[in-house]
């Protein structure tokens, strides 16, 4: 056998004790890796297990993406929830279903409401700005003796309250209430739609799932209780109180005259009306989350032209001036200031005819929500008529 002389011992003995220190260190280096992948793996596989039974969203912050067990899809469907991580925090409520119909019955029945209306707010409290409370600003003034209900988790808090506190000190009824999906889905077909949703049978799909909850959600508020309901981004110039079961155009063929397609920002229903069941149905059986608008515009239109003419459904149709005056491509035209005298002339007569024939104006916020609004504008003026608040900076948006 071969010896090994003292300086090559030595030599030995120093790299073999090198090298285990370097062991040693990417050893400890590694275990807050080795914890940190452990601890993501956990989360991504605790989102396997059903939701709490009441499960309540919040006007489209983050997406929520729940999959069947599959290991097939575990890294894609991971990678997918990951962004839509944050409408967990929103879907999950504390309130039971006892609760929140108590609340709801409890604030409309001790208020004495002349007029019951709805809104929705599936965002985070932080993205409740000027334009939304004008909305309700605007509501107020027309309805000064109605009743509003936000339906929201982020707006039923310490803070939302204290948002919503000048018009509780001016004596306005306006409450917010974290909504219970399966006390408001119960007894229709949408219940078990929800149910796979929840337990993750039901493919969300690329488009918000805020923005698809925000679109049934709004349908079983009025089946259950009936009302109004209205977008946040909504400036109502006068009395909706003698309208019922009245839903608005969007656009009418020119040629015909007739409507070409619906919109779901404005609603009037009576409670349980049938039409109401077979919106909520069509959303439960046709559900694709892949396709933007497919359950909400489109929704209602595709509904209306199958039972219009039936039995039972007694429903009106009100014209595109009715809700929406200006379609979304021309919006920016109402922000604008005069340019000349013929402009000018323009606007005059454009503002007397929406402050004549329309109830409401849909501002279209996807798209107009960046525009200033320019001085001697169309909005402007509107929002003057409709302001409760008539110093504040939201004239200003």
């Amino acid at each position: 056998m071969a010896t090994t002389n003292p300086p090559q011992l030595h030599q030995f003995l120093s790299l073999h004790c090198l090298h285990k220190r370097k062991r040693s260190l990417l050893a400890l280096l590694s275990l807050p890796l080795l914890l940190l992948l452990a601890c993501n793996g956990a989360s991504v596989l605790s989102l396997q297990a059903p939701f709490p039974a009441s499960f309540s969203p919040e006007n489209c912050a983050g997406k929520s993406r729940k999959w069947a067990s599959s290991s097939t899809k575990l890294s894609s469907t991971a990678k997918r929830m990951g962004k839509r991580k944050p409408m967990f925090k929103f879907l999950l409520s504390e309130a039971g279903s006892d609760r929140f119909s108590t609340r709801v019955k409890e604030f409309f029945g001790s208020n004495s409401c002349q007029s019951r209306f709805f809104m929705t707010w599936i965002s985070s409290i932080d993205s409740f700005g000027d334009r939304e409370l004008f909305t309700v600003e605007s509501l107020f003034r027309s309805h000064p003796h109605g009743c509003l209900i936000i339906v929201s988790n982020s707006m039923d808090s310490t803070r939302g309250i204290e948002i919503l506190r000048p018009f509780l000190s001016k004596g306005f009824h306006v409450n917010s209430i974290s909504p219970d999906f399966d006390y408001l889905l119960k007894h229709t077909v949408a219940e078990s739609w929800f149910n796979r949703l929840r337990n993750g049978d039901v493919d969300p799909g690329e488009v918000s799932l805020g923005q698809n909850l925000s679109n049934l959600l709004r349908l079983a508020l009025l089946y259950k209780f009936g009302g109004v309901y209205i977008d946040t981004d909504v400036i109502i110039l006068k009395s909706l109180s003698k309208l019922r079961n009245v839903i608005g155009a969007q656009t009418i063929d020119l040629e015909t005259g007739n409507w070409s397609r619906l919109n779901n920002a404005v609603m009037v229903f009576d409670k349980g009306h049938p039409l109401l069941y077979k919106f909520i149905q069509e959303f439960a059986l046709t559900f694709d989350g892949n396709k933007w608008g497919h359950h909400g515009p489109y929704l209602v239109s595709r509904v209306v032209s199958r039972v219009k003419g039936r039995l039972g459904f007694d429903f009106g149709i009100l014209s595109p001036i009715a809700f929406y005056p200006v379609d979304w491509s021309r919006i920016d035209g109402l922000f604008w200031g005069p340019r000349n005298e013929t402009h000018s002339k323009w606007l005059s007569g454009k503002l007397n005819h929406i402050r004549s024939q329309s109830y409401a104006v849909h501002l279209w916020n996807r798209q107009s929500r960046k525009i200033d609004i320019e001085e001697g504008s169309i909005i402007g003026h509107l929002m003057s008529d409709s302001c409760v608040f008539c110093n504040s900076s939201a004239l200003n948006l």
